[in-house]
């Protein structure tokens, strides 16, 4: 079930870093991966300045904060 929720949640992440970034967005699977990703990125950024997500809506504040950054990042990349 945690799994399931992960994914829910990656997947959440993901769909609102594209509409924060005001991208088209990657589609359903890239989302997914993009939020799954980013929440690795924002749990390790919240990480370092000792805050921790506790709970459902802590877990997809860092997520998004981590997928937004995440996109950033490829954005930069792919102009180069």
């Amino acid at each position: 079930m945690d799994f399931i929720l992960a994914l829910l949640v990656g997947a959440a992440a993901g769909y609102l870093a594209g509409k924060f970034t005001k991208g088209s967005g990657f589609g359903v699977a890239g989302n997914l991966v993009v939020g799954i990703l980013g929440a690795f990125v924002g749990r390790l950024m919240f990480g370092l300045v000792g805050f921790t997500a506790v709970n459902l809506l802590g877990s997809l504040i860092s997520a998004t904060c981590g997928a937004v950054v995440l996109l950033a990042v490829i954005r930069a990349v792919k102009k180069r």
